[in-house]
Order: C-alpha cells, then structure tokens, then sequence
C-alpha cells in the first residue's frame, strides 16, 4: 500500500501553487486584455502580484494592487461584483474539474517593503546594526 504524504509546510504544495500561478496569469489577461465587461475594471490598469490557493483547491484569493495604488476600493468592488464571470472565464481557460471561488484583497506587499525601508533608515536602528557589525569583526 502506498503512503499518503501531506505537505503542512505554510507555502502549499506544489499544486496548489502551480493552480495559484495559473489562475493569477489568466486573471491578469483578462484584466489587461479589458475581457471583463464592466466600465471600472477597463478604466483602470490592475496588477495581480499573488493568487494563493486553500490546500482543498476550493478558494483562491487574489491579491491586486490598482496602478499607482489609488482606486483600490473600486478596484476590489467592481472585482467582486464580477467574480462570477471572472471565474467562469478563468475554469474555461484552466480545464480544471472545479475552478475555486474567488476572493479578492489588497495586496499591501509594498506598503509593507517601504515601512521595512524606513524602519532600517532610522538612525536608532542604524546604530544597532552598526554596533552589530563592530562586534562581529571583533570577534573574528
């Protein structure tokens, strides 16, 4: 009999990413391509930095950013009030047995980078690390 393994680890296992980085290229087709038909979406140029996927292949959630940052509200409403065709056109492209349900979110991914930036900029923390430096060659 052949042993199950189940990977635990927090990035997933390698087919949910591979179906995460399906979908995030198709969804970033439709968006560039304006497939969706609604005034919003084609109004505005979206990026899709991530698509992670639940273990069970049930949800995936996309995370968007609105070029320049602005409109994400709208972005994020007018993604959710056409996650039905968008996820119809996403299964029609994939050929998948059950395409997930959609969820979308903001991806804060550069919000965060420039708050690590300014944190390492602090002169406090310059110090520190400065110190940290001294101390390891002293060592050596």
């Amino acid at each position: 009999m052949a042993k199950r393994s189940h990977n635990s680890g927090s990035s997933g296992s390698h087919r949910t990413l591979r179906v995460g980085e399906a979908i995030r290229r198709r969804l970033s087709e439709l968006l560039t391509r304006g497939e969706i038909h609604d005034p919003d979406l084609t109004a505005m140029s979206i990026t899709v930095g991530e698509v992670r996927v639940s273990p069970d292949l049930r949800v995936a959630t996309a995370y968007i950013l609105p070029l320049g940052g602005g409109a994400a509200g709208t972005a994020l409403e007018a993604l959710r009030r056409n996650k039905g065709e968008i996820r119809h056109q996403i299964g029609k492209a994939l050929q998948i047995k059950h395409t997930p349900e959609l969820r979308f979110e903001f991806d804060d991914t550069f919000d965060r980078m420039d708050a690590t930036r300014r944190m390492f900029a602090d002169e406090r923390v310059q110090r520190d690390i400065h110190h940290d430096d001294d101390t390891s060659d002293e060592e050596e």
